[in-house]
């Protein structure tokens, strides 16, 4: 077994879609299990399933797969897309379609065995039932290798589908045999063909390939299914009989060397000797088929599977040993090293070895000075996930606000997308978390970009994106809209403040006060209003009703979010006693699984902030209190171990910091508050380039599970009486030392 926190990591946590086990239909965590490197291109990962909700296209409870795909997306809803270069090994007749899953015969899916399905950070494998044949996979940044051992077999086959698509399907591809061993070729995936909000948010792309199989290529071909051109071919269309049985009939082509069509798939085949492994590996690039062949050549340069699973290991064990822990349990070493690992699968890497991009443009660009990153979940990383790496990845940072810049640029929009995927403007969800993300990277010194362009467009998102003349957004989402946009108006102000623009820093902090606009001292909390200014009617349940004025939420959930301005909402609310029982009860009201609920709902982000939001109100023992109740209740080391959607990172982010001990309010602010940390001692490393210090160390004495409130504290060896830091005494290295005990210290901390 691996050594190193590499070997703590299992990406079967949050690995299910099951609306059953989540009791609500945004599902468990949605992680897929397969091999991926650090903010890597190539994800090797197992698909059970190409419609539904089902963003990883893979989910734990099912019991037949459709392949191995060589892209993934972590953790999110929306029917979800990439999937893309699907490879299955069989024996026999060639089947052309998956078939379903309540009958797996009649395709080219297979029984597994659930008890030989194992993963770690970097690799995965699993036994075929159906054909016996042992799949294992490993991956590189760019690239990656399947190994097969088949049984004896006069008919063994690797087939590859080029159309497959989580979510859709790729609406064209194209395919060459290059020579006796390597193929070539792109799918063109456009939202015609469904996959990221089944259409509506935009997936378009294409992913060249170029692969190569240790075995030649002595008897192949392709198949190619006729799909009318009056035919539909978003998600409910693909998922219907009508279609499977299209793809079902599909032409076999045997020899063809060239083929472009609609609905493409590759297969070679070659008899095998009893446990004869065939490797098949590929590199893959959204520029070009020489990208995708530079990158393969780059970094699997023969067919030594162990080698690669070995470089993957280590760059694991490099990208989490920038977090040391000691103390705590196995399994919360394991649940705390598999959250880093799921904070560093996105935003991944968009350019080749080369550099080169392809850009919002439509046109291959190269990268300078910075490398191009992808997939962007804005609403939900700008809480946890971007912060945290601010800390332990800051070039990681930098590079995506210099992706979202350049974005912005070359497509001529000239304002940041707030859920950028594969350079689409989605926008899904809601608000401007570009605008905090930049602001906060600013903040903390990481400023590698530029910050002219950037605050331009920064600026022009907020005022094409925002409350307006009047102050308040109105209409079915008016809370979510108002409070949010008043943060990101505040976070531009903050920005402005800092590169000396006065007049901009006045206008937009006022801005931030825009909360107050959807608050309704009649009924004491936040109301939707309605464009003439009116309040919406007032439910039954008021500030309980889900959707109202509100967002995957209600009012109880989001009327929290005033990060900027804390104090001017806790007076708002009635004052510091009046929030502070009522913020009690919304914790105690929770239930002991921590599962989707109307009070602290920690399965979805408005509140994921919430906890801290104690240390603001001079209850920081509450704040201990909470974080490590959530640590332990909403975490596992389970396949359902995730009490909501990993939402690219942001879910695992928010563990990873708290059981730190540490976490922001207000991204954007440079203060951290300061919380109990699940370990013993958590020390981060620091990069060079950004920071003074090597190291910072949070260190506890007398630490435990019912020792979990903080009695003192020291900085660098002198009493530290805040319950919160400053990025800059992070980044300046040093040790935080924390003495716990039983019972809450109510004077420590509360200045």
């Amino acid at each position: 077994m691996a050594q190193g926190p590499a070997s703590y990591v299992n990406p079967f946590i949050g690995a299910s879609t099951s609306e059953g086990a989540a009791g609500i239909y945004h599902g468990l965590g949605k992680t897929f299990p397969g091999a991926a490197t650090p903010f890597g291109m190539v994800q090797l990962s197992p698909n059970t399933i190409t419609g539904g909700d089902n963003g990883s296209g893979y989910s734990y409870e099912h019991k037949t797969i459709e392949g191995f795909a060589f892209t993934q997306m972590s953790g999110i809803g929306w029917y979800g897309d990439l999937g893309n270069f699907l490879v299955m090994p069989a024996t026999g007749p060639l089947q052309t379609a998956a078939g379903s899953q309540q009958h797996p015969e009649e395709g080219y899916r297979s029984s597994y065995s659930k008890q030989d399905e194992k993963t770690a950070a970097g690799y995965y494998t699993v036994q075929l039932t159906e054909h016996n044949i042992r799949a294992e996979m490993a991956a590189a940044p760019h690239s990656g290798m399947m190994r097969f051992t088949f049984p004896a077999h006069q008919q063994s086959r690797i087939q590859i589908d080029l159309a497959r698509r989580v979510g859709g399907t790729s609406t064209w591809q194209e395919v060459k045999v290059i020579d006796d061993y390597t193929i070539a070729g792109y799918m063109q995936c456009t939202p015609d063909g469904g996959g990221w909000g089944n259409g509506d948010g935009k997936g378009n792309y294409t992913v060249y390939f170029y692969a190569q199989f240790s075995k030649p290529l002595s008897k192949y071909g392709v198949w190619s299914a006729d799909i009318p051109d009056g035919w539909t071919r978003k998600r409910e269309d693909i998922e219907s009989a009508r279609y499977r049985q299209q793809v079902s009939k599909a032409a076999v082509l045997p020899g063809v060397k060239e083929k472009a069509g609609k609905h493409l798939g590759f297969y070679t085949e070659f008899t095998t000797t009893d446990q004869e492994q065939v490797l098949m590996k590929a590199g893959i690039s959204f520029v070009s088929i020489d990208g995708a062949k530079a990158n393969l050549e780059q970094e699997i340069k023969d067919w030594d599977f162990e080698a690669v699973r070995r470089q993957a290991t280590d760059l694991w064990n490099k990208a989490l040993g920038k977090i040391a822990v000691t103390g705590g349990t196995e399994e919360e070493k394991t649940v705390f090293y598999t959250a880093l690992y799921h904070t560093m699968i996105d935003p991944r890497n968009f350019s080749d070895v080369d550099g080169k991009y392809p850009g919002g443009d439509g046109k291959p660009h190269t990268a300078k000075n910075f490398s191009k990153r992808t997939i962007f979940s804005g609403w939900d990383v700008f809480r946890s996930q971007m912060p945290l790496q601010t800390i332990i990845n800051p070039a990681v940072v930098n590079d995506m606000v210099n992706s979202l810049v350049t974005l912005a640029d070359e497509t001529g929009n000239h304002y940041l997308e707030r859920w950028e995927f594969l350079n689409a403007y989605s926008g899904c969800m809601i608000g401007n978390p570009a605008v905090s993300v930049i602001a906060d990277a600013w903040a903390k010194g990481i400023r590698g970009f530029e910050v002219e362009k950037a605050y331009t467009y920064a600026k022009n998102s907020v005022e094409k994106f925002g409350n307006g003349g009047k102050g308040y957004s109105a209409g079915g989402l008016s809370v979510s809209l108002t409070l949010e946009y008043a943060y990101f108006d505040w976070c531009l102000g903050r920005l402005a403040g800092a590169l000396g623009k006065g007049e901009d820093e006045k206008t937009y902090t006022a801005r931030g006060g825009n909360y107050r606009n959807v608050f309704d001292p009649g009924k004491a909390w936040f109301r939707p209003r309605n464009e003439d200014g009116s309040w919406q009617p007032w439910p039954e349940d008021g500030r309980m009703r889900q959707g109202y004025g509100t967002i995957e939420s209600s009012p109880y959930q989001q009327g929290w979010f005033v990060p900027q301005d804390v104090p001017g909402m806790t007076a708002l609310m009635g004052g510091k006693e009046k929030v502070l029982a009522d913020l009690t009860a919304f914790f105690d009201k929770v239930p002991e699984n921590m599962m989707w609920n109307d009070y602290y709902n920690h399965a979805n982000e408005p509140v994921h902030h919430v906890p801290f939001l104690f240390n603001r109100l001079g209850a920081p023992w509450l704040t201990q209190k909470w974080t490590r109740e959530i640590c332990a209740r909403a975490y596992h080391n389970s396949v359902e171990g995730l009490v909501g959607n990993e939402d690219v990172g942001q879910m695992s982010a928010w563990y990873v910091l708290a059981a730190s001990g540490l976490h922001p309010v207000c991204p954007g602010s440079t203060r951290y508050e300061i919380t109990s940390p699940v370990f013993d001692t958590v020390a981060l490393a620091l990069d060079p380039a950004y920071a003074k210090g090597k190291k910072f160390t949070i260190s506890t004495r007398n630490n435990s599970p019912a020792n979990r409130y903080i009695q003192r504290a020291w900085l660098n060896g002198k009493p530290y009486t805040y319950c919160h830091l400053d990025h800059a005494d992070i980044a300046a290295g040093g040790t935080l030392v924390l003495e716990m005990g039983r019972e809450p210290n109510r004077r420590w901390g509360i200045q």
